[in-house]
């Protein structure tokens, strides 16, 4: 048990040091200059990296992968050492940015340390042009200004120490034009700057020089020879001076490029042009392209590989077929984009093959490499794991993968994992290579069940059956026998909870029933845990949330709101005969206590009789009046509004309004709803109730008539600040008279001639008092029948 738990201490302490050490490593750059002569010192390779000196050469320390050829280390001082002379063209080429990867592993614990040592260019080459002479045919009646194109001079190093100008030797006929638009496309134009003569001198022999940037400078040299001869007098000019075109790498032979053009205002053979490429310097990436001399086509003639070269200047001539031709000149830039040719490779550089099935997450199994040569996206490696195992893949620095244990592992079910590793790039199509690893697991025994997901959503329709199963819960336990019986529980905190009422669940099975009937309008949603405990010794538990979410049905029926009542009693509504379309009659409002489309409330109209006069807002409810009145038109309508739900089924209500058509506006003012109109005439019950107040008292005839003469001469402003002037009935025999600004209570019998008349002040009279108004026309609006009953009554007035 010591020598086990020594063991077990000694290998994680190597994992926690190999952690911090890859990541320091991973910020370790040293620098050393091209041809440094063996044994050079690069840097102290052992304090860097935090490591006993002492132990370096017991413990195995040394450079490891492709890069040992150039560096090794000092086990005696730690010290990292240069080891074979560094050709820093030879490596990079003329890359910008060069560098050796390297990585060192020291053993006991074993660990792998990554550090990055850039090559530093020297300026150990000149300048040189692939050909050491041109000849150039130039006509003597050239224009000033016309332009011979040179070849480019070529040198290995880069940055400050590649070419940086261009001389030309002394001449009165030419000048130098050097285009510079960056590293590596600087090229030199010779420009005729004074006419030619043949007669005086029919060739010029000039040098062209170009110069890098070192200190001291490098240069190399062109001889030029210019053959001055008398041609033609225009020149063919294409129609631009640079061509641009795009052609993916692995393009078959034949392939279209593009075309160039040039003319020519010459006729006959001097207007005739000739297209060719201009290799002076036989620069073989020109020589993977072909033109038709004819037509200017540029066709692919070669393989073209984007990661060799991804870009090809080429120079175009076109020249004419005088006895003398002439030629000008343009420039064709191809850019050679990317295809997804070739594929990730994956290596295995370490791998530990043995895991403990109790090993920690992040615990390292094996380090990867992954490489992809194309470009842009086409190199993007996505690295995943595509069995689903206990494994995961996590980027540690660039390019380098480590694999980890991302799960827990149990060798009672597996005691053997071949962890397949799958590396795509984003191409278009992707490309992928696969790599299989073997981890190897020792024993170790501590699983607990596991739900599939931490919260569980179960939906369940109200006013379902009590006992209806609702779900059934599942866990997983990777162990066996008695270790993976699972039985589920609520969790102790929820036990004595209201949810216990709501639900049961069964221990073995993981049943969920309803223990009662749910109402969406009284309960919307309610949570409770899960417990799942294996059998095991220790038992071993987890929990998950589950949400019971209660769907709405369609079980409540539309309400009417007040003012209106549901279907059984009649509400009515007086309009004028002179309403024009569109009339405000009234407006149905009603609720539903269901929710979603089982709300959404919908307004329908019925007319049992009439001529289709009234129509209803679906959605607002609103009943409007569709056309003007008509004489044919019935004075009565009784109208059925129903108001349905969008549910399914759907439920509804029913209103019953009865409209009527009354002569006068003012009629309409003075009416109160839910109280049966009479159609007796309006001067029978003026005639009536004047006889009866003459019968009651010659005093209250006198008063009467003062207080209708003092409101029938007041103004429509003084009219609008009060409120008409009522006579209200009542179903014993009993009527009132009121004002805005007074009241008098008048007890009287219904037998007229023995009555006697008490008028008094009082209260206002009762909100469901009947009214009879009167008019500035001194006539009476009549809404109640007056009864005939013996006893006497006091009533406000």
């Amino acid at each position: 048990m010591q020598q086990g738990s020594v063991f077990r201490h000694w290998i994680y302490y190597f994992f926690a040091i190999f952690h911090i050490c890859s990541v320091a490593a991973a910020q370790t750059v040293y620098s050393v200059t091209e041809e440094s002569s063996p044994g050079t010192t690069v840097g102290n390779l052992a304090k860097d990296l935090h490591l006993d000196v002492q132990e370096l050469e017991s413990r195995g320390f040394q450079i490891s992968g492709p890069n040992t050829r150039y560096l090794e280390v000092n086990v005696k001082t730690g010290v990292l050492l240069v080891k074979d002379r560094i050709d820093r063209e030879g490596l990079c080429s003329r890359n910008v940015k060069c560098s050796l990867e390297v990585e060192a592993i020291v053993n006991t614990p074993l660990n792998l340390y990554r550090f990055d040592v850039k090559i530093l260019d020297i300026n150990d080459h000149a300048p040189s042009f692939r050909i050491p002479e041109i000849v150039l045919n130039v006509s003597e009646s050239a224009f000033v200004g016309e332009k011979f194109a040179l070849p480019k001079a070529i040198d290995a190093d880069v940055g400050s120490f590649s070419v940086k100008s261009y001389k030309l030797s002394q001449t009165e006929h030419f000048t130098l034009d050097v285009q510079n638009s960056g590293e590596p496309s600087m090229f030199a134009e010779m420009v005729l700057h004074k006419t030619l003569d043949r007669e005086k001198q029919p060739a010029i022999k000039l040098t062209l020089t170009a110069v890098d940037g070192g200190k001291p400078p490098k240069s190399g040299t062109l001889r030029i020879t210019v053959n001055v001869q008398d041609v033609n007098d225009n020149i063919p000019i294409f129609d631009k001076a640079l061509y641009k075109a795009s052609v993916q790498e692995n393009a078959p032979r034949g392939a279209a490029v593009i075309s160039v053009h040039a003319r020519d205002l010459d006729e006959g053979p001097n207007g005739e042009i000739q297209y060719s490429f201009i290799n002076q310097d036989n620069d073989n990436d020109v020589d993977k392209f072909a033109i038709n001399p004819i037509t200017g086509e540029i066709t692919v003639n070669g393989e073209l590989d984007h990661e060799k070269n991804n870009a090809v200047e080429i120079r175009v001539q076109a020249k004419d077929k005088g006895q003398n031709p002439r030629a000008s000149h343009c420039k064709v830039l191809v850019e050679i984009s990317d295809i997804n040719d070739n594929p990730p490779e994956i290596s295995v550089t370490s791998l530990v093959n043995v895991v403990r099935e109790d090993a920690t997450i992040d615990t390292m199994v094996g380090l990867i490499t992954v490489r992809d040569f194309d470009a842009d996206k086409n190199g993007v490696v996505q690295v995943r794991i595509v069995d689903s195992v206990p494994f995961k893949i996590k980027n540690t620095y660039k390019n380098h993968y480590s694999l980890v244990v991302d799960g827990a592992l149990d060798r009672e079910r597996v005691s053997q994992y071949n962890v397949t590793i799958k590396a795509s790039d984003e191409g278009l199509p992707p490309l992928s290579s696969t790599s299989i690893i073997t981890v190897h697991v020792s024993d170790v025994n501590d699983n607990a069940p596991q739900f599939k997901e931490p919260v569980i959503n179960i939906f369940v329709k109200e006013n379902s059956p009590v006992g209806a199963l609702i779900y059934t819960l599942t866990a997983n336990d990777p162990d066996v026998d008695e270790n993976a019986k699972v039985t589920f529980s609520l969790t102790n905190n929820q036990k004595n909870n209201v949810k216990g009422s709501l639900i049961n669940i069964n221990s073995e099975t993981g049943d969920i029933v309803t223990l009662q009937s749910f109402n969406y309008e009284e309960l919307k949603v309610f949570q409770f845990k899960v417990q799942a405990t294996d059998s095991g010794v220790p038992p071993l538990s987890s929990n998950v949330t589950v949400t019971v979410l209660i769907l709405d049905v369609n079980d409540n029926n539309p309400t009417i709101l007040a003012p209106y009542s549901e279907h059984g009693s009649v509400n009515s509504e007086n309009i004028p005969y002179s309403a024009e379309a569109g009339y405000f009659v009234a407006k149905i409002r009603a609720v539903d206590a269901d929710s979603g489309y089982n709300a959404l409330l919908s307004y329908h109209l019925s007319e049992s009789k009439g001529n289709n006069l009234f129509r209803i807002g679906t959605s607002t409810g609103e009943i409007r009046t569709k056309r003007r009145m008509s004489d044919n038109d019935l004075k009565t309508h009784p109208l059925l509004v129903l108001v349905s739900d969008n549910g399914e089924p759907s439920l509804s209500a029913t209103v019953s309004i009865e409209v009527v058509v009354v002569e006068n506006s003012a009629d309409i003012q003075t009416q109160f709803r839910h109280v049966p109109v009479k159609e007796d005439s309006f001067s029978d019950l003026n005639l009536y109730l004047l006889i009866a107040i003459v019968s009651v008292s010659a005093i209250f005839l006198l008063s009467l008539i003062s207080l209708i003469a003092v409101k029938c001469h007041r103004t429509d402003s003084s009219f609008s600040r009060y409120s008409a002037p009522m006579i209200t009935t009542h179903p014993d025999g009993s009527w009132s008279y009121s004002k805005s600004t007074q009241q008098y209570d008048v007890c009287f019998s219904s037998d007229t001639l023995k009555s006697d008349v008490v008028v008094f002040p009082a209260p206002f009279p009762p909100v469901d008092a009947e009214l009879i108004s009167i008019t500035e026309g001194d006539t009476f609006t009549r809404t109640q029948t007056l009864p005939n009953n013996e006893k006497v009554r006091c009533k406000p007035i």
